[in-house]
């Protein structure tokens, strides 16, 4: 399964997505900015995606909600231990409410990862930052490797991007 992203104005990412009706494609809108999230085992229908492959799922990405990308460069010696040690804790978000589903996204282009979740609002993940859960996943285990301990794998910071979908109310 693969993920491929492409960004433009909301009208244009509207126009994609009903040319392709059979296709699994969400419009996101975030901060200054929209997106086209296209999950597909197939080719994509863009000209030149940002493109993942999905090595790890959870639910089945919705078109209603709130979407969450942490984005964390990977040093590409750090691939495996960062894999490793993210595919060992992910499954404790599926219990989390609000929770819909998640997509560990490998880069095929670039060096950044993307940790994708969607959440029913914004509220629901922001408790899930502030949970036992969130805990889990960032600390340290025996061997006192955390993730937020591991800093020679990544290659520069991690940073949250974060989007809602339009309801059919919001739009024009």
């Amino acid at each position: 399964m693969n993920i491929y992203l492409t960004s433009g104005t909301m009208d244009f990412m509207e126009t994609v997505k009903k040319r392709h009706p059979n296709e699994t494609m969400i419009v996101m809108n975030g901060v200054g900015n929209s997106i086209l999230l296209h999950e597909t085992e197939g080719k994509t229908a863009f000209q030149t995606p940002r493109r993942f492959e999905v090595i790890s799922s959870s639910g089945t990405l919705k078109e209603k909600g709130f979407f969450a990308f942490n984005n964390i460069p990977v040093t590409d010696e750090g691939r495996p231990i960062f894999e490793h040690r993210l595919l060992s804790r992910i499954d404790v978000i599926e219990n989390e409410p609000g929770f819909i589903a998640f997509r560990l996204l490998r880069p095929l282009d670039s060096d950044t990862y993307i940790l994708l979740t969607q959440w029913t609002n914004q509220q629901v993940f922001n408790s899930w930052k502030d949970s036992s859960g969130y805990k889990k996943v960032h600390e340290s285990n025996q061997s006192g490797a955390g993730l937020d301990k591991m800093s020679h794998i990544f290659s520069s910071a991690a940073y949250v991007t974060t989007y809602k979908t339009i309801k059919e109310d919001e739009k024009k």
